[in-house]
């Protein structure tokens, strides 16, 4: 599964028209964000992107989950978002 990081300076247009990308060409994508301005930012393209989607008929779901990630050699906590057509 294709994996799109989003950071607290990600535009979120930009991250959604990556996140539509994603999903027209693979079916499925996972968001990752690491602290709460990252993970604002990852929401909001979430919802960017199902409006960019809906008028081909494709209607986003998001599955949140955890996962561990490792940043400069140290272990974090991020919120994963699985989105994927419903």
């Amino acid at each position: 599964m294709e994996v799109l990081k989003v950071s607290s300076k990600s535009a979120p247009n930009s991250v959604a028209g990556a996140i539509a990308g994603v999903i027209r060409e693979f079916g499925c994508v996972e968001v990752q964000a690491v602290g709460a301005g990252a993970a604002n930012q990852a929401i909001k393209a979430v919802a960017v992107a199902r409006g960019y989607l809906a008028p081909s008929g494709v209607d986003l779901v998001c599955i949140p989950a955890f996962a561990n990630v490792v940043i400069d050699g140290e272990e974090r906590t991020a919120i994963k978002l699985i989105v994927e057509p419903r």
